[in-house]
C-alpha cells in the first residue's frame, strides 16, 4: 500500500512538472502554480525532487517563499489577477453571458486571497 501512495505522488508530481513546463511556453497556464504542486506531491514520494524544485535558479524562489512564508511576490500577484480580470471579458466573448460569471466568481473570491498574502 505505501508504494501504491507513493507511486500515486509521483505521478502527480510529474503532472505538475509536465504543467508548469507547459505553462512557460503559454501565457494563460500558470507555471509556478503548478511545480509548487510538484514539489509538494515530490516531498511525499522523492524529497530529494522536492529539492530540485526548491533551488532551481528561476521558479525556486518563489517556491521557497510560498514554502516558508506563504508569501507571494507582488510581480506574482498582480501577474495573476490581471489575468484573472482578462478571463472575465475573454469568456464573455468566446462563451457567453451566463458563463462569463465563473471566472467573474473566481476574480472575486480568489483575488483578495491572493492580494492579502504576505509579500
Amino acid at each position: 500500500m505505501k508504494r501504491v501512495k507513493r507511486s500515486i505522488w509521483l505521478i502527480g508530481g510529474l503532472l505538475g512538472v509536465a504543467l508548469g513546463t507547459i505553462g512557460i511556453f503559454l501565457p494563460v497556464m500558470p507555471t509556478v502554480v503548478f511545480y509548487l504542486l510538484a514539489a509538494w506531491c515530490f516531498s511525499k514520494s522523492h524529497p530529494e525532487w522536492a529539492e530540485r524544485l526548491y533551488n532551481h535558479p528561476k521558479h525556486g524562489e518563489h517556491l521557497r517563499a510560498w514554502r516558508d512564508r506563504r508569501a507571494i511576490s507582488r510581480k506574482g500577484k498582480i501577474a495573476a489577477i490581471t489575468a484573472m480580470t482578462c478571463s472575465v471579458p475573454f469568456t464573455w466573448l468566446v462563451a457567453g453571458f451566463p458563463i462569463a460569471f465563473i471566472p467573474l466568481g473566481v476574480l472575486a473570491v480568489i483575488g483578495p486571497w491572493i492580494w492579502t498574502r504576505a509579500e
